[in-house]
Formats: structure tokens, sequence, C-alpha cells
């Protein structure tokens, strides 16, 4: 198979762009990827010319990703299943924190559960593709709705019928509203073993390139005394903003 050089090395310019994120000029471009000037600066007109990169005229000219990159990824984007996208960041994330990792999504008041992906010594949970539990006492569920406005919150809580599955559920409206705000204020949420009084679960939301919450990725594992429940959170705050960038999604 014979590669077209000039063709590899937009590509290669591109991806180099695209890491820096404050952009590059072209004598940064042409040392990192050993182009010589004339050949890098006619690629680079090209690129500038068909929308592909931006010029940012400073003191320096610096190159920068264009819109019409960004259009294509979003098409690239667009154009898949989310859950063909979720799925090996979820089994990754699973693997890395030796937990039950689920993706779910907002139906009413109820959370489906859409991906599931486990490690290779699964605990037992209850919840399997396709099952529905409360957005309440869920993780999942509370991580969608620290998304939203207080008075979304209580519109949804309106329609709950909340009942104490466990000693630790939230049994009405204004407790689940408190939670939630702490929820927004860490950016991730837990079910303290309120659905199921030997598991504790983490969850934080996942946007879309419209900045969106389109559902939510947890972890979920037996409960342990000694575990720092707030440290895996950080963990999966991180995870779950990559997730949404592959997803489109701009801070």
């Amino acid at each position: 198979m014979k590669i077209n050089r000039t063709t590899e090395r937009s590509i290669q310019i591109m991806q180099l762009i695209a890491k820096s994120g404050e952009g590059l000029e072209m004598d940064e471009i042409c040392e990192k990827l050993s182009i010589p000037r004339t050949s890098c600066y006619d690629i680079l007109v090209t690129l500038v010319h068909m929308g592909m990169l931006e010029v940012n005229t400073g003191i320096k000219r610096s190159y920068k990703i264009g819109i019409n990159a960004y259009r294509i990824g979003m098409s690239y984007t667009n154009n898949r299943n989310i859950s063909e996208i979720i799925a090996p960041a979820l089994k990754e994330l699973s693997k890395e924190l030796q937990k039950t990792c689920f993706f779910g999504v907002l139906e009413g008041n109820k959370i489906v559960y859409i991906s599931k992906c486990e490690p290779e010594n699964p605990i037992i949970t209850t919840a399997t593709i396709g099952t529905k539990n409360p957005v309440y006492n869920t993780s999942l569920g509370k991580a969608i709705l620290s998304t939203m406005s207080e008075d979304k919150i209580r519109s949804i809580a309106g329609e709950i019928d909340f009942k104490p599955v466990t000693r630790f559920t939230l049994t009405d409206a204004d407790a689940l509203v408190e939670n939630i705000k702490l929820s927004k204020k860490r950016g991730f949420a837990l079910d303290e073993r309120e659905l199921e009084e030997h598991m504790e679960c983490v969850g934080v939301p996942i946007f879309d390139e419209k900045r969106e919450c389109i559902g939510a990725v947890s972890a979920s594992s037996l409960y342990r005394k000694d575990e720092d429940y707030i440290a895996l959170g950080e963990i999966i705050k991180k995870r779950g903003l990559e997730i949404s960038k592959s997803l489109g999604f701009m801070p």
C-alpha cells in the first residue's frame, strides 16, 4: 500500500496542533515533525484555505484547528451510536477501578441501564442491561439530576413515590434536593447504600457536543468502610469528562 506523503504530513500537522491547545507556529511544527519549511508552508496554506486550520495573527503567526475540522469530527460522532463510543471507555474504567461500571439514561423519573462492564472478578449486582431503577436512590440518577435546575428537580421529585428501600434511602423531595446540591458542588453523585445496602456507587453526568447531559456513568462495588469514595469520585469525574470530550463536549 502506497502512502501519500503530503496527506500523511497534513494529518500529522493537524494532530500536533490539536494537542497543543494554544496553537503552534510554523517553526515549531517543522521542528517537531522534521518537515522542510517549504513543504510545511504549502500544507498550512492549503489547510487554512479549506477551513481545517485557523491562523492567529499576532507578533508571529500561529495555527489552530479550524471550524471545518470540528464539523467533520461532529459528523463522525453524530453518525455513531453513543453506546458504541462509551462501551470501550466503560470497559477501560472497569478494568482500572476493578468495579462494575454502568452507563444509564433518564426515562421519566427512572434510570435505564444501557451499558454494563464488569472486571475480571465481578461482584453480583441486581442491575442488568435494560433494568430500570428509581432516579432518587441511584448515583446515575442523582448525577443526571445534578445538571438540572432546582425547579426541574422538584418537578421530577413530585412524580416520585419515595420508598425507603434501605435504611439509607432518601425519603422526600427536600432531602433529595439537598443531596443534589452537594452532588453539584462535588461534580459527582453518591449512592450511599441507598438502593442496595451492601453496595456503594459513584456516578458522573456525561455531556454531548451541545453541552447537554445525555446520561451518566457510574462505578459500583461492595461497600467497604475503609474505602475513600470521595477520592473515587474525583477519579470518575475526570474519566467522565474524557468520555464527554469523546462525544464532542467542549468545557
